[in-house]
């Protein structure tokens, strides 16, 4: 019996040592990123700078300003003849003319911001997303507003567009908010990329 309360006592400074040595390396648990949507303002309500008198969710504008940014972009180029240009995928939409052009440039527009708000994070219902799958929107034989199937440098291409839309608005090349842009458009490629 004389045994007992020495190895009792010994028990428990060992486990009074053990659970002292586990909590020296707790480690906190990493709380989870915020999304794309939320660091690109989320859902804070702010004036809408093309319509007076609204307001826009600020994640919904950074998107709308990016994807703007980046139709902008592609027409400057397609309009300059630069090599390259991505002037067959657009065919549809520029062989129109006028608030015809106008009312499709807006409809993309819409329905790109819809897209990635959606798929980024945006939950409220502003940012629904109901239009096509990518390998149906990017496939001339499924969507005629599509003009030309599009290869991994023509995508890539567009990523540089978004790239320096996204720094047009902000974003700086390599911070952890532009690296997770690009990984959201590299995730898409295989769906987009059809020849």
């Amino acid at each position: 019996m004389k045994n007992f309360p020495k190895f009792a006592l010994t028990a428990l400074l060992f486990a009074g040592f053990a659970f002292t040595s586990c909590e020296d390396d707790y480690v906190a648990p990493i709380p989870p990123k915020a999304s794309i949507y939320d660091r690109l303002g989320g859902t804070i309500m702010v004036a809408d700078p093309n319509n007076t008198g609204q307001m826009i969710e600020k994640g919904r504008l950074s998107y709308r300003t990016v994807v703007n940014k980046t139709i902008g972009y592609i027409v400057a180029d397609i309009t300059a003849g630069t090599q390259g240009n991505l002037s067959a995928h657009f065919a549809p939409i520029l062989a129109e003319t006028g608030p015809t052009q106008q009312a499709s440039i807006a409809a993309l527009s819409d329905s790109l911001t819809d897209f990635f708000s959606f798929n980024t994070g945006g939950t409220n219902a502003v940012n629904t997303y109901s239009g096509r799958n990518m390998v149906v929107a990017h496939n001339p034989a499924t969507y005629a507003r599509m003009g030309a199937k599009s290869n991994n440098t023509q995508y890539t291409r567009f990523v540089g567009f978004v790239g320096q839309s996204a720094n047009d608005a902000g974003v700086a090349t390599g911070t952890e908010l532009y690296v997770d842009i690009v990984a959201v458009l590299e995730s898409l490629r295989t769906s987009i990329v059809q020849i």
